[in-house]
């Protein structure tokens, strides 16, 4: 017998008992118990409850309601719409400086797990776009070998590289891109906006985020375009007193270049979107909001998930993942930090805000689109 059915059977038993004189209730009680299985107790108080009908469903009551909803979007746009498990590592850290909820709100907030956080979010989130390829393959390939480290990286400082252009749908002309490095072992990651991809202004960006980065660079790996195998680059990684292995990635395999791959979204399109930028003019304003609100963001407050093994059982593959950690903390973890080092990374920590953050990269933003607006206008009044 269904859920409903027994619900509308004790309905009309209810209806009978109550209607029946005494020595008739008996033989109604005995046969309710005879058909459910329940004590005569039990079944009596059951036939002597309110008659109404119920009007919660049955189960626990639900724990989280709108009022938690609405925080946990707002949190979550703050986020930078991160994943459910990343979102429940970071949640200790934002909570903190978040006043719009009081005690209990964020107890709630932090008690949710994953699952949880994905079932509320499920109506808020939308579906990546794809863009266009501007990767050129490169002449020099019989200096640079290719090569996979990432299974044998145990400490900060072997960085995969890759640029994503802000061509919007044509790639003709001269546009904006950004440079993306991003740490294999920790996932700290660092954008620079450069005026055309040549192999000048990619050295002189990764020379800005190598200035930047609280760790030295040990290894450096890209793909085949020739904005990274060229001789300006392959000569600043060898000649120095402390050589850098650099390596590319199998060409057409994207796969191999997997922890700035991913970034593409994340750390660009997320911020930036698909328009077009050829405005040199707009190069510094992007640079600002990148090295001054969008990658401390992520790298102090977001948490990253790090694959640690995976294995073929059968027809699947089995991954383990160990707990989510923001950048900061696995840096600090990993032990090669020197006690100055340390200290000046909890220093810059302790002056961030990731609220104060968001606003301002928000207000940055707002700025950017209408200068953006703005010369679209005029370009096309003029006939560009």
């Amino acid at each position: 017998m269904t859920t409903e059915l027994k619900r509308e059977y004790l309905k009309m038993v209810r209806l009978r008992y109550h209607r029946s004189p005494k020595n008739q209730r008996t033989l109604i009680l005995d046969e309710f118990c005879k058909v459910f299985g329940f004590t005569r107790k039990h079944a009596i108080r059951l036939l002597n409850d309110d008659m109404s009908d119920q009007i919660r469903k049955p189960g626990p009551e639900r724990r989280y309601g709108s009022d938690v909803d609405e925080h946990l979007r707002h949190l979550w746009e703050c986020m930078g719409r991160i994943c459910s498990k990343k979102m429940h590592a970071a949640m200790p850290l934002w909570l903190p400086f978040y006043h719009e909820a009081d005690v209990h709100m964020q107890k709630l907030l932090t008690e949710m797990s994953p699952a949880t956080i994905d079932r509320h979010l499920s109506g808020f989130r939308e579906k990546a776009r794809k863009g266009l390829s501007s990767t050129n393959p490169s002449m020099l390939k019989n200096k640079i070998p290719i090569e996979l480290l990432d299974h044998q990286i145990r400490e900060p400082g072997f960085i995969e590289a890759d640029t994503v252009g802000h061509c919007g749908a044509s790639l003709g002309g001269e546009f904006i891109n950004t440079l993306t490095m991003t740490d294999v072992f920790t996932g700290w990651t660092e954008n620079r906006a450069l005026w055309k991809k040549e192999s000048r202004t990619v050295l002189g960006a990764i020379r800005s985020i190598e200035r930047n980065l609280p760790f030295p660079i040990k290894g450096f790996a890209s793909d085949n375009g020739n904005e990274f195998l060229n001789h300006d680059l392959h000569n600043y990684f060898n000649d120095r007193k402390d050589k850098v292995k650099f390596v590319r990635r199998r060409p057409y395999k994207k796969n191999d270049n997997a922890h700035v791959e991913q970034k593409n979204w994340t750390h660009v399109r997320e911020l930036f979107g698909y328009n077009r930028c050829d405005k040199k003019v707009l190069v510094r304003m992007m640079n600002e909001i990148y090295k001054t609100l969008w990658n401390p963001l992520w790298n102090y407050f977001t948490p990253v998930m790090k694959l640690e093994h995976k294995e073929r059982v059968g027809g699947k593959i089995i991954k383990l993942h160990s707990p989510p950690k923001t950048p900061y903390q696995r840096l600090l973890d990993s032990g090669i930090l020197t006690t100055q080092q340390y200290r000046d990374l909890q220093g810059n920590y302790s002056k961030l805000n990731p609220f104060d953050l968001k606003k301002e990269l928000e207000k940055q933003l707002k700025w950017y689109m209408r200068i953006v607006d703005i010369r679209k206008k005029q370009s096309k009044a003029v006939g560009i």
